[in-house]
């Protein structure tokens, strides 16, 4: 139930889908270019990776399957067999010898990613206490910042401190000699660390015990007269309507300007920056180092205590002072390449991203809280891939990149307005009492 206590352990347990999440995403971009030159890709065979990758429509497709399902069988059910899928996308991964094998993991794991966020987020928000809902769902955002922080670590020590031992083993494994080959093995050795994290999560997630709030809500369901398809409940209400309009508002133009980043960014240091695949890892892995440190101290531990609307104006008005930055002052410029790397670090940690994965998992019933999350990923991720598209375009190779930073400033500055007008006051109420307040009996 939502009072029982003792919500911290199953929230780390579930908050491993949250690092795999990241991990998958930031694991292909730490050596986007070094895939590029490896297997000698093209811009629009980058857009194709991050169209169907974690990042894009692979999530997308497996959010709209996840999340209904995770509605109709539960939230464990997803648990005890989707971190299978994750270890199969990864390991294609790993064995990656052309284009279409690295395009199919990344899809693979891509949409295990999808299956699995609606579910653990809903999982965290039902089994955690009232007054510490927002304190888990920061933990589950750690853990999602700790991942590309270590994931980039990884990349920064096979491309540079440790590159000559990395490329020794690579010698006696690949059996060539060949410096793009090697290179490449490094990013391979990261996507092992991802296969270990996900045979951990599948043990541990395999014991966690089943979301008492969804066993009471198909108690109900089975008791009803009136049955009716969760989607036809959840498209005909105008309060669902509207919540999601707000909620892929904010989402949707964040993660436009996240999504490029977290696939594209160390490319964007190394093509329109200038600088090396070794120090482009490093800012990302110091970037995701102050987001996992605030994504607790900045949005944990505060926002179960202060004015959500505050909050939230707060933190994502610094990811709009951090590209103004960097795209007015520029990114060859190392004070603006820094404060952008601090501003947006700060900002991610308690940010639009956090603050959607809080809401979303309150202001929907139990009977379709994981399928009305799905709907919504599948929408975002998906438009997201087109999106990646038009990036390219915009951002063409680095030549054209103080246009694509001001398109990235009005994004942000939508889902600026739109969370501050439309903030809803759920702090300090328990999900019964939110659905009640919304829905009525």
């Amino acid at each position: 139930m939502e009072h029982k206590k003792g919500s911290l352990k199953s929230t780390i347990a579930v908050s491993l889908t949250n690092y795999l999440d990241a991990g998958a995403i930031v694991a292909g971009a730490s050596g986007l270019t070094l895939w590029q030159n490896y297997l000698g890709l093209a811009g629009t065979h980058l857009s194709w990776l991050n169209a169907l990758s974690a990042n894009c429509f692979g999530a997308a497709i497996g959010a709209i399957i996840g999340g209904r399902l995770a509605d109709k069988y539960g939230r464990k059910t997803i648990y005890t067999y989707n971190m299978l899928l994750y270890m199969l996308g990864v390991l294609v991964v790993i064995f990656a010898s052309n284009f279409p094998m690295l395009l199919a993991g990344f899809l693979i794991t891509g949409i295990s990613v999808g299956v699995g966020v609606p579910a653990s987020w809903t999982y965290i928000s039902e089994t955690s206490e009232v007054n510490n809902r927002g304190r888990n769902i920061g933990i589950s955002q750690l853990a999602w910042s700790v991942g590309p922080a270590l994931i980039f670590f990884l990349g920064w020590l096979v491309s540079g401190p440790l590159g000559k031992q990395v490329n020794a083993l690579g010698t006696i494994v690949l059996g060539t000699t060949d410096e793009i080959a090697l290179a490449v093995f490094g990013n391979r050795l990261i996507f092992v660390t991802l296969f270990i994290v996900a045979l951990i999560a599948w043990l541990l997630q395999r014991r966690l015990d089943e979301s008492a709030e969804w066993k009471l809500s198909k108690q109900a369901e089975s008791q009803s007269d009136k049955q009716s398809h969760p989607y036809k409940s959840l498209f005909t209400n105008k309060i669902n309507i509207k919540t999601i309009c707000f909620l892929v508002g904010i989402y949707l133009t964040w993660n436009f300007v996240a999504g490029a980043m977290g696939f594209f960014m160390p490319h964007v240091y190394e093509t329109a920056g200038g600088l090396t695949n070794e120090h482009a890892n490093f800012l990302q892995m110091f970037m995701w180092s102050l987001t996992a440190i605030f994504s607790f101290v900045g949005f944990g531990l505060l926002v179960d205590k202060v004015n959500q609307r505050w909050l939230y104006a707060f933190g994502t008005a610094l990811g709009v002072a951090a590209w103004v930055v960097l795209t007015f002052v520029g990114i060859k410029s190392q004070s603006a390449l820094w404060s952008f790397v601090v501003l947006w670090g700060v900002h991610a940690g308690f940010g639009v991203q956090a603050f959607y994965a809080l809401w979303a998992s309150e202001l929907f019933p139990a009977k379709y809280r994981a399928a009305a999350q799905g709907v919504m990923f599948f929408i975002i991720r998906g438009l997201s891939a087109v999106w990646s598209f038009v990036f390219v375009y915009i951002y063409a190779e680095g030549t054209r990149f103080e246009l694509a930073g001001k398109a990235l400033v009005g994004l942000l500055l939508v889902s600026l307005l739109v969370g501050v007008i439309a903030t809803p006051k759920t702090r300090g109420k328990s999900l019964k009492e939110i659905e009640k307040e919304r829905y009525g009996k």
